[in-house]
């Protein structure tokens, strides 16, 4: 596992964090919570997590982007989640005998992690069940996340998948500029969440960007009509 930096923290922004895991927390009990963790900044690229690992850490995305994913026996990567700031990585490990590491993780891009190992984030769990609940929870989010994608390959059709998920990435982890949505992505990573080929997204994002609703570059789309992405 990359690592450039661990140490102690405690942020004084604890306002400032977002996501389910913290959400309604005394502050009190946050700062708790915040003392025992560890700042463990991971390089793009790098590994987080491997399938079939023990999960011997509990991940808080603080800042930057990272994923969740699958390899398929034939080599193919099958994308999970597109992980923000207020996600988790490792909600096993809440658990006193956790199975095995589901998936894999990476960093997208420059990532800064909260980071707790299994004997400090069951200690604290026992201590704040709140913790367990709100772990549930998200665990909770992410299933439906996944129920959502199998039932949109049953109901919608691949132009409709990828037009939701670049509009689920805009209010996400877009940056709003002059020009537009900004979405720091790769077609090959598009195609995978929205569960189509390689090839029809490059094709379906050719005719948006001809239509004048999205811009294209290596890495990147730019909306700049959301509204039109869905016009016959």
């Amino acid at each position: 596992m990359a690592s450039s930096s661990m140490k102690n923290n405690v942020p004084a922004e604890i306002d400032t964090l977002k996501g389910r895991f913290f959400a309604g927390l005394d502050q009190s009990v946050l700062r708790n919570v915040l003392s025992v963790a560890q700042t463990r900044r991971i390089a793009a690229r790098q590994q987080i997590t491997f399938v079939g690992g023990r999960p011997e850490y509990l991940f808080f995305l603080k800042k930057g982007r990272a994923r969740s994913y699958l390899v398929t026996e034939s080599g193919a990567e099958v994308l999970l989640l597109w992980l923000v700031p207020g996600d988790i990585i490792g909600l096993v490990s809440l658990m006193p005998h956790p199975p095995r590491y589901m998936a894999s993780s990476s960093a997208v891009t420059d990532c800064e992690f909260l980071v707790w190992d299994h004997s400090s984030i069951r200690r604290l769990a026992i201590s704040f069940p709140q913790l367990t609940e709100h772990g549930l929870r998200l665990g909770l989010h992410y299933l439906q996340v996944f129920i959502d994608r199998h039932a949109s390959i049953v109901n919608k059709n691949a132009e409709a998948r990828l037009a939701h998920t670049l509009l689920q990435l805009a209010t996400r982890v877009g940056e709003l500029q002059p020009a537009g949505v900004i979405i720091e992505i790769t077609n090959e990573q598009l195609s995978s969440l929205s569960d189509i080929s390689l090839f029809t997204a490059s094709r379906l994002l050719s005719k948006w960007e001809r239509r004048g609703a999205v811009s294209k570059e290596r890495g990147r789309v730019t909306l700049v009509a959301p509204e039109a992405l869905m016009v016959p």
